[in-house]
């Protein structure tokens, strides 16, 4: 059973959450930033006691409806970044809004609700990855990267690469070439 937790966003709420399990004495599996994996079913008398202290630690246990729709949202981000070919050619929020039948404004704000931060730069964080991914094929050029994934430019992909890194796309290629070779 996935429980979703709000306001997880550090080791130490991991640490707390994976505590409070085996206090009620629950097993659990991985323990992620804003959810666990329970492997037995809560109890309704656990769920609430677990609501209780995670609440004195600054953590919400989330209802699952909620939790569920923006676990179907970050679905449909990884597959429409990391699994199709191209990203599909209309705006993203028209696209998530249309695949799950929900009005994007709503969406976002429970996205942003649940997981402490935006849909945008939950978007964003994983285009990064996927550059990040193409960059080490070293099969595309930076140019190519950047219409694959609909940047504008050449020049905000490198910005927005920077921006989340601290390092330029070439350098990154670079520095990830220089650990394979002296492997």
């Amino acid at each position: 059973m996935k429980l979703y937790i709000k306001y997880m966003v550090s080791i130490r709420c991991k640490m707390i959450v994976k505590a409070e399990l085996e206090q009620l004495g629950l097993h659990y599996g991985a323990v992620d930033l804003g959810e666990a994996n329970v492997r037995e079913d809560v109890t309704l008398a656990q769920r609430d006691q677990l609501r209780s202290a995670l609440l004195k630690s600054g953590l919400v246990l989330m209802d699952d409806k909620k939790s569920l729709l923006v676990e179907r949202v970050k679905a449909l981000i990884v597959e429409m970044i990391h699994y199709a070919d191209e990203l599909p050619p209309i705006k993203k929020s028209i696209y998530i809004s249309e695949k799950l039948n929900y009005d994007y404004t709503y969406l976002a704000n429970l996205f942003s609700e649940v997981t402490g931060i935006t849909l945008e730069q939950f978007i964003i964080n994983h285009k990064i990855e996927r550059v990040k991914e193409l960059l080490l094929y070293d099969a595309l050029s930076l140019t190519e990267i950047a219409n694959k994934l609909n940047y504008s430019s050449v020049a905000h992909l490198s910005n927005q690469f920077k921006k989340i890194t601290g390092l330029t796309p070439t350098y990154y290629r670079k520095l990830k070439q220089s650990r394979f070779d002296e492997l």
